[in-house]
């Protein structure tokens, strides 16, 4: 499993990214081509398995995408409204959340308040 993250920035329309901890680098004419572009890279640098992507703006001209390659992925989301299916490593179904008990209140209507009995 391969984890990278790119510092990105906007300067005169281009947006870079350069790798936190790394020598991968791209750079394109706007978010989502620049999202495109290093989930390739990060997929030539290590290609085990499903990919997950999160982009982070932090300022107008500043934000993080995080490329994960492998693990246990179930689908990915690209924010700028790219999304892409990874599949499950190891051919593993994603785990389910168990489902949350609801809390009902039964109150007690009286016949009279319907306006009818079943017993008439």
């Amino acid at each position: 499993m391969g984890v990278f993250t790119f510092v990105c920035r906007s300067s005169g329309g281009e947006w870079t990214a350069k790798q936190l901890s790394g020598d991968l680098e791209a750079s394109a004419g706007s978010t989502y081509e620049l999202q495109r572009k290093l989930v390739q890279v990060a997929l030539s640098a290590d290609s085990s398995g499903g990919i997950q992507s999160s982009f982070s703006t932090i300022t107008p001209s500043s934000a993080v995408f995080q490329v994960i390659v492998g693990g246990g992925g179930g689908g990915a989301f690209i924010g700028g409204g790219a999304a892409t299916a990874a599949a499950p490593a190891g051919g593993a179904p994603a785990a389910e959340a168990p489902p949350a008990e609801e809390k009902k209140e039964e109150k007690e209507e009286s016949d009279d308040d319907m306006g009818f009995s079943l017993f008439d």
